[in-house]
């Protein structure tokens, strides 16, 4: 499968029965008494993976802020290019890398600008490949604006999924209601497994292109 040069592909999964077995029973244990609870994770898997396996066999769905004590999600006007995106919701993300992203990142420093995508790119043959972009305004990438936040394990029940384009399927759900987390972990910027390879780019080209042809993600350079 050929992805487009600017995609980043996920990071080997490592699926042993070990691994798997430590997953379940950290949920089992920590999240599925739906307290809302902070998740006491000390597997030596790294983070994103038991994330993304949750997202992937359990149903729910991932939200990371910088905001550790929150005990229900309202909805909220979100400002995005896309319809999906741009709705009075509650987002989340069906992808662990990409909520571990929005945990790290740190909005209150210099951060202007977000451009940010996770797809599920599907092939002739039915094989999946997830893929991602990550990209703040230029300026603040020298400030390194990153944080330890959380991301939060959400329900999935009243969620809906972005409509599936032709050959990739989207990562982000949204909720018309409020929402109680299951439970919540503590994301570092070294959990982030993409951190070096966070782009810049200049904010008023991005909007303009943006504006321009909604449908040019990720607006580069030819």
């Amino acid at each position: 499968m050929t992805l487009p040069p600017y995609f980043l592909k996920c990071p080997k999964f490592d699926a042993s029965p070990e691994v798997i077995s430590s997953f379940e029973r950290l949920f089992a244990e920590q999240t599925l008494d739906a307290s809302g609870s902070h998740i006491d994770y000390s597997l030596s898997t790294p983070k994103w993976q038991f994330l993304s396996y949750l997202c992937d066999t359990k149903n729910v769905v991932m939200h990371g802020s910088g905001d550790s004590a929150i005990t229900e999600f309202e909805p909220r006007q979100s400002n995005d290019v896309a319809e999906f995106g741009d709705q009075r919701a509650v987002y989340a993300a069906s992808d662990g890398i990409w909520a571990s992203f929005y945990a790290i990142l740190d909005r209150d420093r210099y951060v202007r600008s977000l451009n940010n995508a996770c797809v599920k790119i599907v092939d002739a043959d039915g094989e999946i490949e997830t893929a991602y972009y990550f990209s703040i305004n230029d300026d603040a990438l020298p400030h390194e604006p990153w944080r330890i936040g959380t991301v939060y394990i959400l329900p999935k029940e009243t969620f809906e999924g972005e409509p599936t384009k032709p050959g990739r399927k989207s990562a982000q759900w949204r909720s018309p209601i409020a929402v109680k987390p299951l439970a919540k972990i503590s994301i570092s910027p070294t959990d982030f497994p993409f951190l070096d390879q966070i782009r810049g780019h200049d904010m008023e080209t991005v909007i303009k292109r943006a504006e321009e042809n909604p449908d040019g993600f990720p607006w580069l350079d030819d």
